[in-house]
């Protein structure tokens, strides 16, 4: 068992299935309607629990229903949610809008989120007994900074998904061991569209970075060391909501397992690719036997 801490958000996605999104003004009919337990730090709990860590959650559900469900569900995945906070008042929710492509556009309301601006007391004695930490943007910077430099002072390896894509703090990047942007995300924080060019700008403020190419699979880069290209599994995607979630889940198990690099890039990607082929963000995440079984079946080769 591997052991993950995950500081981060619990929302409940409220997902409508449509053809095509609406523009602005317009309206469209849909054809389902779903809520769905998400948030990007419960996601990725919930990604790496399946994917066979030892998981516990430090976060903020409401005290309305939707908290009680999102607790009960990373419960249900097996992570634990000791550290888990409820407070007064709504949870998070993720309004989504998935169309006929796979893609999506999200607004994001922080509700209890929101309140994970500090480290109650326990947080950072269960971060130093961890392997990884991992972080994301969806709680207050003063929160992430926290869990951070916490992780730091204990020697704590750090892995920071940058979304919603921000500029970055100095002393958050000072604490991160591995950045894991997607395109738009390296974009924004490299200024170039130009993943190669992006992942070396990056090496300039964080060890390593993997930049996520969608259906073109990641790019691996670390000081010192020649960049690696991995492909994804050529799939058709049904519902891209939570891909990249499932992606650092599965990589931060298999990076504390002691992976190479370049194997756990593989196996994370199987574990993304199984995740697009089924609705919903939690409800997509494949289990340990299942991307064992895609790794074994992709064969993926490793671009130097």
């Amino acid at each position: 068992m591997t052991g993950i801490v995950v500081l981060g958000s619990t929302n409940m996605d409220l997902v409508a299935y449509v053809a095509k999104a609406p523009q602005r003004g317009e309206t469209v009919t849909g054809r389902e309607f779903r809520t769905v337990p998400g948030g990007k730090g419960a996601n990725q709990a919930v990604a790496a629990a399946r994917a066979g860590g030892d998981v516990s959650m430090i976060g903020a559900v409401g005290t309305d229903e939707f908290g009680v469900r999102l607790r009960a569900a990373l419960d249900a995945s097996g992570v634990d949610t000791d550290l888990l906070r409820t407070a007064e008042g709504p949870s998070g929710t993720a309004h989504i809008v998935v169309d006929d492509e796979g893609g999506n556009a999200i607004v994001v309301v922080p509700g209890a989120n929101g309140t994970v601006d500090h480290l109650a007391p326990g947080d950072e004695a269960v971060i130093a007994s961890a392997d990884a930490l991992l972080l994301q943007l969806e709680l207050p910077l003063a929160g992430v900074i926290a869990g951070a430099e916490a992780a730091r002072r204990h020697g704590v390896r750090t892995v920071l998904t940058p979304a919603p894509a921000q500029p970055l703090p100095p002393e958050l990047l000072a604490a991160t061991t591995l950045l894991v942007p997607n395109e738009h995300e390296a974009a924004v924080l490299a200024g170039t569209t130009d993943p190669a060019a992006a992942a070396e700008a990056l090496l300039r403020q964080v060890p390593e970075v993997v930049i996520t190419l969608g259906a073109a699979g990641s790019l691996y880069a670390a000081r010192g060391a020649e960049p690696v290209t991995v492909p994804a599994a050529r799939v058709r995607a049904v519902d891209t909501t939570a891909a990249g979630d499932t992606f650092v889940g599965a990589l931060a198990v298999a990076i504390v397992e002691g992976r190479p690099m370049p194997a756990a890039l593989a196996w994370a990607s199987a574990a993304a690719a199984l995740s697009v082929q089924r609705p919903g963000a939690s409800s997509s995440m494949p289990y340990r036997p299942e991307i064992d079984e895609a790794a074994d079946a992709g064969h993926s080769p490793v671009n130097h």
